[in-house]
C-alpha cells in the first residue's frame, strides 16, 4: 500500500501548491506517484496540463482532481494504485480538508518564517491531532539568514512540534519551474535548489518511516 501525505495550511500563500508539485517530482524519479488537487482554486490542475506539454518533463506524475464525499474512496484508491499520494488542500478547515487529514500518514504544514504563518497553523494543527495524524512543519521561502526563523525554531522546538531539518530557500527557481510546468529537479537539476528540495524530500520520508514504524 502507498503512503498519503496531506500538504495543509490555512494561511493563504503558504506555498502548498508548488511544495506538492516540486515534492511530486522528485519522489516520481523513483516511486509511482499520485497528485490529488482538492484546492479549489485548482492551481495543482492548471500546473498538470503545462506540464503535459513540457519539454523537460522527465519522470510521470498523475494528476487528479476530486471533491466531496467521494474523496475517501479515491484515496483509498490511489493509495492501492500508487507509492506516494500528494494531496493539496484548500487553504481553509472544511470538510475536504478533514477529509484529506484522516486519510493522510502524514500532515505536512508549510510554513513561511513569520509569525502569522505559525499563528495560522493552529487549525490544521489541531485538525491533525483530532483526526490522530502527525504533522510536521516545513520552512518554505526562507531567507539564508533570518532572526525570525531563528525564534520560530526555539517556539516550535518548545512546544515540541516537529519540523524537518532542512529548509526552501526563497529562490526565483522553484516559481520558474512551475510556470513551466517542471519540477525544479527538472528545469535546472543541478541548482541550489534542486539540491535542497532532494535534501528536503529524504529528510520526510524518514519522518514518514518513523510514523509509520
Amino acid at each position: 500500500m502507498g503512503k498519503i501525505i496531506a500538504v495543509a495550511q490555512q494561511k493563504g500563500g503558504a506555498g502548498k501548491t508548488m511544495i506538492v508539485s516540486q515534492l511530486g517530482v522528485v519522489l516520481a524519479e523513483g516511486a509511482k506517484v499520485a497528485l490529488l488537487d482538492i484546492d479549489p482554486q485548482a492551481s495543482l490542475t492548471t500546473w498538470g496540463r503545462l506540464r503535459a506539454t513540457a519539454s523537460k518533463a522527465a519522470v510521470g506524475v498523475e494528476i487528479f482532481t476530486i471533491s466531496g464525499w467521494r474523496l475517501a474512496n479515491e484515496l483509498d484508491k490511489l493509495k492501492a494504485s500508487h507509492d506516494y499520494v500528494l494531496v493539496d488542500t484548500p487553504p481553509v478547515i472544511d470538510s475536504d480538508a478533514r477529509r484529506a487529514i484522516r486519510g493522510a500518514d502524514l500532515v505536512l504544514v508549510p510554513l513561511n518564517p513569520a509569525p502569522p504563518d505559525l499563528w495560522a497553523a493552529e487549525g490544521t494543527l489541531k485538525l491533525a491531532a483530532e483526526e490522530r495524524r502527525p504533522a510536521t512543519f516545513l520552512f518554505n521561502r526562507t531567507p539564508a539568514a533570518s532572526r525570525l526563523r531563528k525564534r520560530l525554531e526555539a517556539e516550535i522546538s518548545a512546544r515540541q512540534l516537529s519540523l524537518l531539518p532542512v529548509a526552501l530557500a526563497n529562490r526565483a527557481g522553484y516559481a520558474n519551474a512551475f510556470a513551466d510546468g517542471l519540477g525544479v529537479t527538472e528545469a535546472g537539476p543541478a541548482t541550489q535548489a534542486a539540491a535542497e528540495l532532494r535534501a528536503a524530500s529524504q529528510a520526510l520520508l524518514c519522518l514518514l518511516d518513523v510514523a509509520l514504524s
